[in-house]
């Protein structure tokens, strides 16, 4: 892969581990964040330092995506050949409190990373989807066959409508994108608001845990070494128009245009149950526990169908729960300094 990488979000949970992994394999980056209070700026910065170590050419500029001529000015500057969009307002629950933020960054943002991408002639555009989209689907598996037409959540139908506008990208610039749906990740140096930090901090706090659905809920947990894999994999395989693609049955999964959607899950639905009781084995204490109804905009079960993705790059992600709870409560009682 040659060229430099542009990064969005590249303060994220998900942007961080790519950058590193990116370094590492001597590619250079250029990324931005704008460092928003969505959840602890401390940690965004931390990690930034935590990059800063490696070797490899990386700059990193605060901004928004929102501004055109901060996006411009960096484009000009740099030229990178392949884009990875992982900017957005993140919470599923946020998005129906807040949905102007939503609306804002992950709408009107993308939409600038896909105008500077048609006008630099980008090589590969991926954008990070989420399983979100499949909203109220009950049919599992989950696959991207299946229509996403049901989304319960504002971030959801962001996301569905990023999927949207790249493809119309796609279709009349021949701009190639591909878009990743992401089941559930977790891993060292994750999100503050996801719950298997929420659960860790509360049970090593001796406060209770909020568990929704009482308890009744299913997640295809992905760990962040698999999500990075999956990327780094699916950005040297620039998509092509599928001549075969037949509009009188449409396959929902591919597209007469240069666009691609796979989701990136561990192809397990682990109960709650059975996720927080791993949990308390590997901390060594037990939770105390708050039963609570469904929250709005939450679906109970999500598996991913990844049959696609490991055809396409030849890798199917892989790690078990446990081995990837242990490594984000080491990280974690790292990071705080919990003895």
């Amino acid at each position: 892969m040659k060229g430099t990488v542009f990064v969005t979000g590249g303060a994220g949970f998900i942007g961080f581990h790519l950058i590193k992994s990116l370094l590492i394999n001597n590619i250079n980056v250029v990324a931005v964040d704008n460092l928003n209070s969505y959840y602890s700026v401390d940690l965004k910065k931390a990690r930034l330092e935590e990059i800063k170590t490696l070797n490899g050419q990386f700059n990193f500029y605060l901004g928004d995506i929102e501004d055109t001529n901060f996006l411009n000015n960096i484009f000009k500057r740099y030229e990178p050949k392949y884009v990875v969009n992982l900017a957005a307002q993140a919470g599923v629950r946020d998005s129906i409190k807040n949905p102007g933020l939503f609306l804002k960054s992950n709408i009107n943002g993308f939409g600038n990373i896909l105008e500077i991408c048609k006008d630099y002639d980008i090589s590969h555009l991926v954008y990070a989807s989420s399983s979100s989209v499949y909203g109220g689907n009950r049919q599992l598996p989950y696959s991207e066959k299946n229509s996403v037409d049901h989304p319960v959540s504002i971030y959801a139908a962001s996301k569905k409508s990023n999927e949207l506008m790249a493809h119309v990208y796609s279709h009349i610039y021949s701009l190639p994108a591909t878009g990743l749906r992401f089941f559930t990740v977790y891993g060292p140096w994750g999100r503050p608001d996801m719950s298997y930090f929420l659960f860790t901090k509360a049970i090593l706090e001796n406060r209770a845990i909020d568990i929704f659905n009482y308890g009744k809920m299913k997640r295809d947990f992905t760990f962040i070494d698999d999500i990075v894999e999956s990327i780094v994999r699916v950005i040297k395989k620039i998509p092509i128009s599928n001549e075969k693609f037949n509009r009188n049955n449409p396959d929902l999964s591919t597209s007469w245009a240069p666009h691609r959607i796979f989701n990136v899950g561990n192809s397990t639905s682990i109960n709650l149950d059975y996720f927080i009781s791993t949990l308390e084995e590997i901390i060594g204490k037990k939770a105390i526990k708050n039963l609570l109804p469904m929250p709005k905009g939450d679906v109970q079960s999500t598996l991913a169908d990844t049959n696609l993705l490991e055809e396409y790059i030849n890798f199917k992600p892989k790690t078990k729960l446990k081995e990837g709870l242990q490594k984000f409560v080491l990280w974690y009682k790292d990071f705080y300094k919990i003895v």
